[in-house]
């Protein structure tokens, strides 16, 4: 019996084709659409970008609005997600386009103090150095929770916002805390 390649090769190439297809448009619409669509619809959120998923966690790249509650949000993703995030792991991205000149500088004077009390494990030196930034600087108000996965800390004042996650991992801080 001889075997014809041509048409081997082309029931192959098309099956491969046809499952790639399908696992594209199911990763597409029954999960990172419905996750986008639940995002697009909490209190809170400005603007997000399409999410970057693998078989760990969900990359998600939100922009938030001006009074925000930044742990609010991150639990409502969590929770409206739940379908489409699974047990991976949220890694929540800020772009922090409303903040300003003057709040970065601020969260630099503090960021040696957050990243210690991040290493050391002693998470709540970090609401003590966010409060005495706030009464040093007149005009700034701070919001610093934590969860079991993150330190979440916003920093006001009459006209901006900067939000920033750390996850309660040392050795990740360096990439959230420049987010």
């Amino acid at each position: 019996m001889k075997l014809r390649i041509t048409p081997i090769l082309l029931t192959v190439a098309a099956s491969a084709l046809i499952l790639f297809g399908g696992w594209v448009l199911y990763n597409q619409f029954a999960v990172e659409a419905p996750l986008q669509k639940a995002v697009n619809q909490i209190s809170g959120i400005a603007s997000a970008d399409a999410p970057k998923m693998d078989k760990e966690r969900v990359a998600l790249r939100v922009t938030l609005e001006p009074n925000a509650n930044l742990k609010a949000v991150y639990d409502s993703i969590n929770k409206q997600g739940k379908s489409s995030i699974g047990n991976r792991e949220l890694q929540l991205s800020i772009d922090n386009a409303t903040s300003s000149e003057r709040l970065e500088k601020l969260w630099s004077t503090v960021l040696f103090t957050v990243a210690e009390s991040m290493e050391t494990k002693r998470y709540s030196d970090i609401p003590v150095a966010m409060d005495k930034l706030a009464q040093t600087n007149s005009g700034i108000k701070v919001v610093t929770e934590m969860d079991q996965t993150n330190v979440y800390v916003t920093i006001k004042d009459e006209t901006s916002s900067k939000y920033v996650v750390l996850p309660r991992t040392p050795a990740m801080l360096e990439v959230s805390a420049h987010a």
